[in-house]
Formats: structure tokens, sequence, C-alpha cells
């Protein structure tokens, strides 16, 4: 290989994964858990300053982050199923999130899901949700993308681009064996690729910008800030799967992700010209005040419903009281009445 290709390149990392005794820090997991932060943090901001409750985003998330979790391997392993129950196959590495394996479509779908959940638990819209979290989301996709840089994972074709990307075999010390995920390269570089993570992670910063331009400048509501975010990730996502070359399934020859890719793409388009329709954005201030109110007002409704049943009880023992009153005045009359005709017989 020529050296100036070599070094107009770039290498991956060594390793992704460091041992603190008998325990693996690896770099995927952490970037995961990273993106999830500032996803939160970030999507908590703009829904206070969107006038939502403080702490909301956050209660969301114990909702939203394991649902996405289980969405995004439950995709990979849809989309990639023969690597773990085909011929050959590690029916075991199904389970093995810590090696990789996540599919954004399955994340942000089953993600989606906890976060209706969570939402109607509060009585809060989920589009108001979803466009305050929506920037936060796809940075978090971006941060994400460097878990896959140091997993050495993901890339695209060979390239002789200033920029490839140098791919290492790795190999497991202990065994001596090739292991992409838990080994250590060694050796020179076994070829140049398209740093197709490095592409995506770019792109959806880019995206995270323009979504946060858009709801600014004309106040997207009703879910289209989301809508925004999945119709620009998607159409990056679309050219950048085309130039990968990592095993995945294949439908009529191309790669599944650019089928669905294009098809989510064209569903968000749709709702954002749909939704054009819906009005200004929601006042999350109202909305909230409203709910407090219809609460108040269930509340008063019930204070008075006991109010009025107990003047009714008041009012229904008065009457008896009354009525009780009325016969034994009657009863001593009729009485009286007896007492004179006796003593008129006597006289006669």
């Amino acid at each position: 290989m020529p050296n100036n290709l070599i070094l107009a390149s770039f290498p991956s990392p060594p390793q992704g994964v460091w041992h603190l005794g008998p325990i693996p820090i690896r770099a995927y997991a952490l970037c995961i858990i990273a993106g999830i932060i500032v996803a939160i943090v970030w999507g908590e901001r703009r829904w206070q300053a969107r006038g939502g409750e403080k702490g909301f985003v956050t209660d969301l998330a114990v909702w939203a982050v394991p649902f996405g979790l289980v969405g995004g391997r439950l995709y990979h392993l849809a989309t990639d199923w023969q690597t773990y129950f085909g011929p050959g196959g590690n029916p075991i590495g199904a389970l093995e999130v810590w090696n990789g394996g996540l599919g954004i479509w399955g994340a942000v779908a089953l993600g989606g899901v906890g976060a209706w959940i969570g939402a109607r638990r509060r009585g809060v819209p989920l589009p108001a949700v979803a466009d305050a979290i929506a920037p936060g989301i796809v940075l978090a996709q971006a941060i994400g993308r460097i878990g896959n840089y140091f997993n050495q994972e993901l890339y695209g074709r060979v390239t002789d681009v200033p920029w490839a990307l140098e791919i290492f075999n790795r190999v497991d010390p202990a065994t001596g064996l090739s292991d992409p995920i838990n080994g250590i390269a060694q050796g020179a570089p076994e070829k140049l690729v398209h740093p197709t993570f490095l592409y995506e992670l770019l792109w959806n910063i880019g995206v995270a910008i323009l979504v946060v331009w858009a709801d600014k400048k004309f106040r997207l509501g009703h879910g289209r800030a989301f809508a925004l975010y999945v119709a620009a990730y998607t159409a990056g996502r679309f050219w950048i799967e085309l130039m990968r070359d990592d095993t995945a399934t294949l439908v009529f020859g191309v790669r599944i992700n650019v089928f669905v890719a294009a098809i989510v793409f064209v569903g968000a388009v749709v709702y954002l010209i749909v939704a054009r329709n819906r009005g200004p954005r929601e006042d999350l201030v109202a909305l909230r005040e409203a709910r407090e109110a219809g609460l108040s007002e269930a509340a008063g409704d019930a204070v008075d419903t006991d109010t009025e049943t107990e003047v009714d009880v008041e009012k229904t023992d008065g009457e008896s009281e009354t009525a009780d009153k009325a016969e034994a005045a009657g009863d001593e009359s009729v009485s009286e009445e007896s007492r004179v005709e006796e003593a008129a017989d006597r006289k006669s």
C-alpha cells in the first residue's frame, strides 16, 4: 500500500474496550450513555423554555430510554437476523448489546411508545414533547456514532480520499484470535475506507442546527419540529447507507435501510405538509393551566356535591322532625277532644 495514502488517512482507535480489573469499560456504551444525558439535559431546557414543567423530560426518559434500547436492539436483530440465527450464527450474541447493534429506527419507534405512555400519564400531548426533544435526539445519535468509531464498525467502501479511515486487524491478546470489537489492533492497516460513521455524525449535527433554527424562525408546533428532524435525518441516512460496505440484509440487491430511510422520509414530509393547518405552536403554559383548572373544577364540583348532599340530609332530617311534632300535636288534640266528650256524657 503506497505510503502517501496512509499519510493522507486517519487511524481507527487501537481498541474500544479497556478493563478495570475484571470490569470491561466499553467506549460504545459510554457514548450511548453520554448521548442519552445530552438529549435529556437539552430536551429539559427546551421544554422549560416553551413553558413546560421542570423535570418533566427527565421523568419521561424513565419510560422512553428503556423502550428505545429494546426497540433499537429488536430492529437490529430483525434486519441482521442471519448473523445470530442463520447458518453458523450465534444466538447468544443477540443479547450482547455491548458489542454494538442498535437500530435507530426501532429505537425511535419504540422509544416513542414509551414517551407516549409517560406523557399520557401526565396529561401532556406527545407532539409538544417530541418537538422539544427533537434536536437533542439527533445530537445524541451523533455522539453514539463515536462509539461506532471505537468499535471499528459501520464504515464504507474502500477509498483513497484524503480523509480515509484506516481499518486494522484486532486480535484478542489472550487467545490470539481475531476480535474486531474486544481485540487490540495489530500491524499495519488492512484497508482504507470511507468513514461513514463520521459522515453521519457531521450530518446529524447539521440536522440539530437546522431544527433549532427552523423551530425558532417558524415556531414549529404539533410535532412539526420532530417531523423536520426525521425528514432531514433520513435524507442523509439514505445516501450514507448507500456508501456502506458492511454485511446487511438486502432487498432486491439493496440494503434494507435504504428502503426504510426512503419510506420514513416520505412519511415525515407528508406529516409536515398536513400539520401546517393545525395552527400555531401549542402554548404549554395554557395547556398546564387548563389542566390544573380542570382538576380544580373537578375538585370544586365534588365539594359542591358533598355540600348539596349535606343540605339535603339536613333538610330531610328537619322535615322529619317537623312531621313528628305535628303528629304529636295532632295526637294531643285528639286526646283532648276525647276527654271533652267523656265529660259531656257524664253530665247527661
